[in-house]
């Protein structure tokens, strides 16, 4: 796997790519409120598949309660391998990189906020917002003692998620927005997945070499090692610096950081960021 920082970089920059490229139309259902929100959710959501190994830097993100989940989704995990797989996917236990690293999951995690906050009318939205958060706080300080922070995550989720419903007033209830940001998270993980040594079987369950859980992964020497000098020098800080520049182009579309047009930009910068 990446590292936790590069996971949850890689769904913040996935969110602002994916808005930044939506047409007039599907922008202007974002309020600003909305778009921060979608943020969260997808960096927290770019770590969420690590759930399934009870030793992954999120899996202690709350104490014995995230330990305790990752046990039995593990345990999942690993029933569902062995149960589907083939004679020629690998003989192994299939706990991590098994089912939570597939566009299955993915796809469930994002139909399930959805239905969360469409059944709720956006009352659930707020404990959505604590989980995600605080995922994407232990993914940027995975290197902080798991025995002894939990507590700390858990109050910077709480006052990220207080600061973001007291940014603006209206309650952002965009339901289907905030199911697509959690998918978005997820797919960046298995991305940034695919990429390492490992690879990422997420395409399952389509059989691919007689494999019904292929490591989809490029080839060889395009693949990083986890926490090597690519991921740490290049890919990491190239995430944070796209994430960075994106989001400020599409809060500046929504209306929200109008002193870009301040900046002594090249007029075609200006025409692309522009809201048309």
């Amino acid at each position: 796997m990446a590292t936790g920082p590069t996971h949850a970089m890689s769904g913040v920059a996935a969110w602002a790519a994916v808005t930044a490229l939506a047409d007039t139309h599907a922008l202007g259902q974002l309020s600003p409120k909305t778009w921060v929100v979608g943020a969260t959710l997808s960096a927290g959501a770019a770590l969420l598949p690590d759930i399934d190994h009870p030793k992954s830097t999120v899996a202690s993100t709350f104490g014995a309660v995230s330990r305790g989940a990752s046990a039995g989704i593990s345990g999942f995990s690993g029933f569902i391998y062995r149960l589907t797989r083939t004679k020629h996917d690998s003989n192994r236990e299939g706990t991590h990189r098994g089912f939570t690293h597939t566009v299955v999951f993915a796809a469930l995690a994002g139909l399930i906020t959805t239905a969360i906050v469409q059944t709720s009318q956006g009352a659930a939205l707020g404990v959505l917002m604590f989980f995600f958060a605080g995922l994407a706080v232990r993914g940027l300080l995975h290197t902080w003692s798991s025995s002894k922070d939990a507590l700390m995550i858990t109050v910077a989720s709480v006052l990220l998620t207080l600061a973001c419903w007291a940014w603006a007033g209206d309650q952002p209830t965009n339901a289907a927005a905030f199911g697509v940001a959690v998918m978005i998270g997820c797919i960046a993980h298995f991305i940034g997945d695919a990429i390492t040594e490992q690879g990422c079987p997420m395409l399952w369950p389509v059989p691919l070499s007689g494999k019904t859980w292929y490591p989809v992964a490029p080839p060889k020497p395009m693949r990083m090692r986890t926490g090597g000098k690519v991921e740490m020098v290049f890919v990491g800080p190239g995430l944070t610096i796209a994430a960075v520049v994106l989001s400020a182009v599409v809060l500046y579309r929504i209306g929200a950081a109008p002193w870009i047009a301040q900046l002594d930009l090249p007029p075609e910068i200006m025409a692309w960021i522009s809201p048309s």
